[in-house]
């Protein structure tokens, strides 16, 4: 989960206490709630910076490609019935000249991901009523210009890192939506989702500027819900997602674990870098299996020794002052396996005992921290 950066130090100058500015960069303190990751990644030791790119009006520039090169059909030698087509990193700006159309009796995946379209026309995609993935990660796209309405039997749709400030609206027309990525837009509102609500099971809306948790009720077999790098302050109107059982909301803004009384089904929850001073509300979330709460401010070890199916707790970079609750709180959890509580004060003044009290609180313990436990 690390976001290490090595820079030339020739452009270095503060700009306050928690960030300072490297090549036009902002380097963000992430121990103040600022984003990190998009997803949970297995834990290494790190450093909590960030780099946040600034943002001109130069990004939204394509790069100059020549007519030749445009008009080329780089598809020709494929043939007609073919179900997979993957163009990547090919500099493509338009996708009229690759003639989807002939595809469209066998095409079922189109992954054109990488490339610099900034328009699509629904010329080149109304006759592909097959597909059933899409890929337009790392584009230039702005809207989706009715593009999805015939696209029926649609189950997959990444838009991730393009232009988006808005969800599509016609989202309803994909009847057969299962997972659909937002991850890195400009999108900040959540809606437009009521009419996939009985068929999407994950929902990735990482790396946006997204506020407030809203207008999820209608998902009701929604599984998987990432929200990770947004400016979201609270967990709320989770109420719904009766069948959840990943919640990711990494680096945001949150100070308290609240709003989950209701996902009874949850599983893996993921609240890392924010600002959470206390473990709590976790009393109805009886099937967790992994919680994390790394890089928050919490000072007690406590209200979690009645999850009697974790597996792993990361609890590392808080505010722990010692071991004295461990016991107490986790030596009843049969079934834990991972306990990450480096960059605490209870690791950082007793280095030399740490990893041995550790090992004689939890025998049942594989791994304490990025190491091992020697049998």
């Amino acid at each position: 989960m690390s976001s290490e950066t090595s820079h030339s130090t020739e452009f270095l100058k503060e700009t306050d206490a928690n960030s300072k500015i490297i090549d036009g960069c902002t380097v963000v303190d992430l121990i103040e709630g600022e984003p990190e990751t998009l997803n949970a990644q297995a834990k290494a030791p790190r450093k909590a910076k960030v780099i946040v790119e600034p943002e001109s009006e130069e990004e939204d520039e394509e790069e100059e490609i020549s007519p030749e090169e445009q008009d080329e059909d780089i598809l020709a030698d494929y043939p007609d019935d073919t179900e997979d087509l993957e163009l990547v990193h090919s500099r493509i700006s338009s996708c009229t000249p690759l003639s989807l159309p002939r595809f469209a009796a066998h095409l079922k995946r189109l992954c054109v991901r990488q490339n610099l379209i900034a328009r699509l026309e629904p010329k080149d995609f109304n006759p592909l009523t097959g597909l059933e993935e899409l890929d337009f990660y790392d584009n230039k796209l702005k809207n989706m210009n009715g593009i999805l309405e015939p696209l029926s039997n649609l189950k997959t749709l990444d838009l991730s890192f393009n232009l988006l400030k808005t969800i599509p609206e016609n989202l309803g027309s994909l009847q057969s939506l299962d997972t659909v990525y937002f991850v890195q837009n400009k999108i900040s509102k959540i809606q437009f989702l009521d009419p996939v609500g009985t068929t999407l099971r994950s929902l990735e809306l990482g790396g946006n500027r997204i506020r407030t948790i809203e207008n999820l009720d209608a998902l009701c077999n929604l599984q998987e819900l990432w929200l990770g790098k947004n400016k979201i302050t609270k967990l709320q109107n989770l109420g719904g997602l009766k069948r959840l059982r990943i919640l990711s909301v990494q680096s945001n803004r949150l100070t308290r674990i609240e709003g989950l009384e209701q996902l009874t089904e949850l599983e893996d929850l993921y609240l890392s870098h924010n600002g959470i001073e206390k473990l709590e509300g976790l009393e109805n979330n009886l099937k967790l299996r992994t919680l994390d709460v790394g890089n928050n401010r919490i000072q007690i070890l406590e209200n979690i020794s009645h999850l009697s199916e974790l597996q792993e707790l990361w609890l590392n970079d808080n505010a722990i002052p010692d071991l004295h609750s461990v016991p107490a709180q986790l030596a009843n959890l049969k079934d834990l396996q991972t306990v990450y509580l480096e960059g605490n004060p209870c690791q950082k003044t007793d280095m030399t005992n740490y990893r041995r009290k550790l090992i004689l609180a939890l025998p049942q313990v594989v791994q304490i921290d990025a190491t091992y436990v020697k049998l």
